[in-house]
């Protein structure tokens, strides 16, 4: 009889451990009652100021929708449309039209899109000695960058306010070699310097007039409104956009990432971090 309860007892143990068994496989397969959410993860690059921090503020927004973001800080304007193209980022935010336009006809390995816009950055320039662009003296050298499509960007600045004139057709690129008119013989093409280097030029006391791309301002610490003078009319303003291989154009995790980039909570957080030096788009 003795024997007979020890059997029962280790058949019940064996029937109990294959239920537990079969219960801990329901559960992990998703056919139990514990269902486990899906996770899907994007990697976008981004310039580090404003657009690493926009991003940051969407994390957990996005988070709440099951998608995990990752950010990659880039310090230039090359690395994050080569990394794009090699696929190890899924989108990338840090570019406007204009930079767009000259990349993709410059790279015929960059099959990108613009899946949409995020915010404004005005292009400022910046002085130590000068406080508006009527003061600058003859033959002033003004520090600018050396990507082309910013000075398409830049000199516009300058014609608006009278003291150079260009001939370039509404909408179309302008470069130095444009300048048809500069009676105060300004220097523009003297000192020409990557992006990220514009703000420790200003701080180095270098030329007499620094243009400085805001994000690099506002990473480098400068003080726009103490020492800019002028900046880009806002009806000429161009967007900072989210870009993706041609082929991921309609993915829904990147479309979601746009939305939120553009929802009332990104905007406000912009508003209130930048103070207007960053527009929201449809502010």
């Amino acid at each position: 009889m003795k024997k007979f309860v020890t059997v029962l007892g280790t058949a019940a143990l064996a029937l109990s451990l294959v239920a537990c068994g079969t219960a801990e496989e329901e559960t992990e397969s998703g056919t139990g009652s514990v269902e486990e959410e899906e996770t899907t993860t994007i990697t976008v690059g981004a310039s580090a100021v404003p657009h690493t921090e926009i991003l940051e503020a969407a994390q957990p927004i996005l988070a709440e929708e099951g998608i995990d973001l990752e950010i990659v800080t880039f310090q230039d304007y090359i690395l994050p449309n080569t990394t794009l193209r090699d696929g190890d980022i899924d989108a990338n935010y840090f570019q406007t039209p204009g930079y767009l336009a000259m990349q993709l006809d410059e790279n015929d390995d960059f099959d990108f899109v613009s899946i949409g816009e995020v915010h404004y950055e005005p292009i400022g320039v910046y002085s130590k000695e000068y406080s508006s662009l009527e003061e600058l003296p003859e033959g002033a050298n003004i520090i600018m960058s050396d990507s082309i499509s910013d000075h398409g960007r830049i000199l516009p600045i300058f014609e608006r306010a009278g003291l150079i004139e260009l001939d370039v057709a509404e909408g179309e690129l302008a470069t130095i070699e444009n300048i048809v008119s500069n009676p105060k013989n300004l220097q523009f093409g003297e000192t020409l310097v990557e992006a990220k280097m514009l703000a420790p030029s200003f701080e180095n006391g270098e030329g007499d007039a620094v243009v400085i791309n805001l994000n690099y301002a506002l990473e480098g610490g400068v003080d726009i409104e103490k020492y800019g003078i002028a900046f880009e009319g806002e009806d000429v303003l161009q967007p900072n956009l989210i870009v993706v291989r041609s082929e991921d154009a309609e993915r829904p995790e990147l479309t979601k990432l746009l939305e939120v980039l553009q929802s009332d909570e990104i905007k406000q957080f912009i508003d209130e971090t930048y103070n207007g030096a960053v527009i929201p788009v449809n502010n």
